[in-house]
């Protein structure tokens, strides 16, 4: 697989068969070690990008998993496929995560489909470029609020009532919490806040044995790129790493492994780079 990217642009939110090269989410490379045997994992943005990684390797350390995403039928389905060639049972359920209601009601069907949850993988979100800061409509700055933290809110809240001690849930931050940049700046600072969301939350439920954590993603090869960022921003994406290259989705599936896994049992409240070398202070 090549690690150069070339300009190419897709409109939002992005699907993989459009992207050059193709990503790789662990489909032939990922070998599970029965980490997750007999959980059950709500993952939203499950369709592609980090998301399919992280169902795909759940899936093959043991976890049924409920994929949570938008409107893309298509890649959803082809992670379901994935999930099921590993003998686990997958659910699909599509809407839009700015709902508060929707968040409710996506807690609701993963209980009714598995009884309980153990892992929340809040892992969905919106970005758009903007040039400048009078470019950036008010909708669209409250879109990036809904879907990326008053969302996180919502299931985190809807999904604690079944979770049990040694259960964990893991948002999808990003190198933006610690270095935003400035024409993302609504995503940004969404990032910079589900960071602090986590450290926060993670206090407030450690008594009841529930772990929280965050990854902090660098550039990774998702749909979200070419179809949020100029052809020109996209060309040569990730090549300014210390790498030299732009992470691939299945590079993060091991993090989101470790946080869900007994393995992980001490390990709360953490913010984990996953950055290709860029640092995180």
């Amino acid at each position: 697989m090549s690690d150069t990217i070339e300009k190419q642009q897709q409109r939002p939110p992005g699907r993989v068969a459009a992207m050059e090269p193709r990503p790789d989410h662990g489909e032939e490379s990922y070998e599970g070690h029965g980490r997750l045997a007999g959980k059950a994992a709500l993952i939203t943005g499950g369709d592609s990008g980090i998301g399919r990684a992280v169902a795909i390797a759940f899936a093959r350390e043991g976890a049924d998993v409920l994929i949570s995403y938008l409107d893309e039928d298509d890649d959803a389905r082809t992670t379901a496929d994935w999930v099921e060639r590993a003998g686990r049972k997958a659910e699909l359920m599509a809407g839009d995560l700015s709902s508060a209601e929707h968040c409710r009601t996506l807690v609701a069907r993963m209980v009714e489909a598995f009884g309980r949850i153990d892992v929340l993988v809040n892992n969905a979100a919106y970005q758009r470029t903007y040039d400048r800061l009078e470019d950036i409509p008010d909708e669209e700055w409250d879109c990036h609020w809904r879907t990326n933290v008053s969302a996180m809110f919502h299931l985190c809240k809807a999904s604690v009532p079944h979770m049990r001690p040694g259960a964990s849930i893991i948002n999808t931050a990003s190198v933006n919490a610690d270095q935003p940049k400035p024409t993302l700046l609504p995503y940004a600072t969404t990032k910079g806040a589900i960071a602090n969301f986590t450290a926060g939350l993670a206090q407030l439920l450690g008594p009841r044995g529930i772990r929280v954590n965050s990854v902090l993603p660098g550039p990774v090869w998702t749909p979200l790129i070419p179809a949020t960022l100029p052809p020109d921003q996209v060309e040569g994406f990730g090549a300014d790493t210390p790498l030299g290259r732009p992470g691939q989705p299945a590079e993060l599936a091991p993090v989101y492994v470790l946080l869900a896994s007994d393995e992980g049992s001490y390990m709360t409240g953490s913010a984990i780079p996953v950055t290709g070398g860029k640092p995180v202070l």
